[in-house]
């Protein structure tokens, strides 16, 4: 369901950057856009990691 509620939002940053009151906007626009990504990727390297020492142990 949140797969759907994704791909069905119209994300314009370009637009919300023309309207945004000031130039620290647009910090909170990369940082809310760059975060999940890392967040995601953090994620992936802690599995990783996990894997791979508990494969050495065996």
């Amino acid at each position: 369901m949140n797969l759907l509620i994704t791909l069905f939002q119209d994300l314009n940053i370009d637009e919300k950057l023309k309207e945004a009151p000031d130039d620290y906007y647009s910090i909170g626009i990369l940082i809310g856009n760059l975060v999940p990504f890392l967040v995601l990727v953090a994620i992936a390297y802690i599995i990783y990691r996990y894997n791979k020492n508990r494969y050495k142990e065996e």
